[in-house]
């Protein structure tokens, strides 16, 4: 099951320079939603990241309101948060696939994303998931927007040259 095992994860990332967040949320399964920016919340401020919240209305806004902030504002990395429960119809696979889908087009383009939108069949997969305490998911997905944000820094201003190398 995989409920009892264990899972490797890489030690937090320690900065040099502030590190600016923005943690982009749909709220709404609120009560997840509010535990998992919790989470994100300590994971950054155990790395010393300054955050900033946004609410957008649904899963779908989440990669529209990352790729604004991308082109208009100044943030070191995001974080995507928010639930989507199994109903009656297809709907929830088209969330499900054109969020994550849009994330990975973002991240693919340079943007530094943890991406923590929960896929969940019931209610108690997303509370569990949720918990600060339990499996914090929030926190996971803060905790990869600052390693990508690491990696970032690591490798900026390196460059591959352009044409034949002498």
């Amino acid at each position: 099951m995989a409920a009892h095992e264990s899972h490797y994860t890489l030690p937090l990332p320690a900065f040099d320079r502030p590190v600016k967040l923005l943690v982009v949320v749909a709220p709404y399964y609120k009560d997840i939603t509010d535990n998992m920016v919790a989470g994100a919340r300590a994971i950054a401020a155990s790395c010393g990241a300054e955050v900033d919240l946004v609410e957008v209305p649904g899963a779908l806004e989440v990669p529209t309101a990352i790729a604004m902030a991308e082109r208009q504002a100044k943030y070191d990395g995001y974080v995507a948060l928010g639930c989507v429960i199994r109903g009656e119809t297809t709907h929830y696979d088209t969330v499900c696939n054109d969020s994550s889908r849009a994330i990975t087009l973002l991240g693919l383009q340079g943007a530094c994303i943890g991406n923590g939108i929960l896929t969940v069949e019931n209610r108690a997969q997303a509370e569990v998931r949720a918990d600060p305490a339990g499996q914090n998911k929030g926190g996971g997905a803060a905790a990869a927007a600052l390693h990508l944000i690491a990696l970032s820094r690591k490798w900026a201003g390196q460059t591959k040259g352009i044409g034949f190398r002498a």
